[in-house]
């Protein structure tokens, strides 16, 4: 797993240990970055079920500001804290915490873009917009979930063979 572009471009990330983590494809994620890369630079940036944390990093690569890790598994904070100290990286903090809860606690407009790739089991990723359609926590939430999934008011769905990415925006 490769950052795809930006300060850090072509730079190796390692992924959390097990197969507890669904880490993103390379493709995807950059497909993912090419839709939101005019709103990174200066933004504030949440990745929730950040795994890795690879979707955060890419966009303090092309420019966010701040980035806000939040994982709760062992393997996966370890991954994300390697790979910032390997970086060198900056503006981040990371949340030992369940993203969903740490979703719920947030305010309107806490942050510009918000990435989540939360399990494809259990609910999940329907859970995570309800959220935001009741509080909008970020001005663009992109959520990560199968594609033959229907994630009720997204503004836009991306389909990467059985992949599929769910935009949410505020007008």
């Amino acid at each position: 797993m490769r950052i795809v572009a930006g300060q850090w471009r072509g730079r190796r990330l390692v992924a959390p240990r097990g197969d507890l983590v669904r880490p993103t494809a390379d493709r995807v994620r950059e497909a993912w970055m090419s839709i939101v890369s005019p709103l990174l630079p200066g933004a504030r940036v949440l990745d929730l079920f950040a795994g890795s944390g690879a979707l955060g990093l890419e966009a303090l690569s092309r420019g966010a500001a701040t980035v806000d890790f939040v994982e709760r598994a062992p393997p996966s904070i370890e991954a994300i804290e390697s790979n910032i100290a390997t970086l060198g990286a900056t503006a981040t903090r990371v949340h030992r915490q369940d993203a969903q809860r740490f979703a719920d606690s947030l305010d309107a407009h806490a942050f510009d873009v918000s990435f989540a790739d939360p399990p494809y089991d259990g609910g999940f990723a329907a859970a995570l917009a309800d959220r935001w359609s009741v509080c909008p926590f970020a001005d663009v939430l992109g959520i990560e979930h199968r594609a033959w999934d229907r994630l009720e008011g997204g503004a836009e769905t991306r389909r990467y063979g059985s992949t599929a990415i769910t935009f949410f925006r505020l007008p």
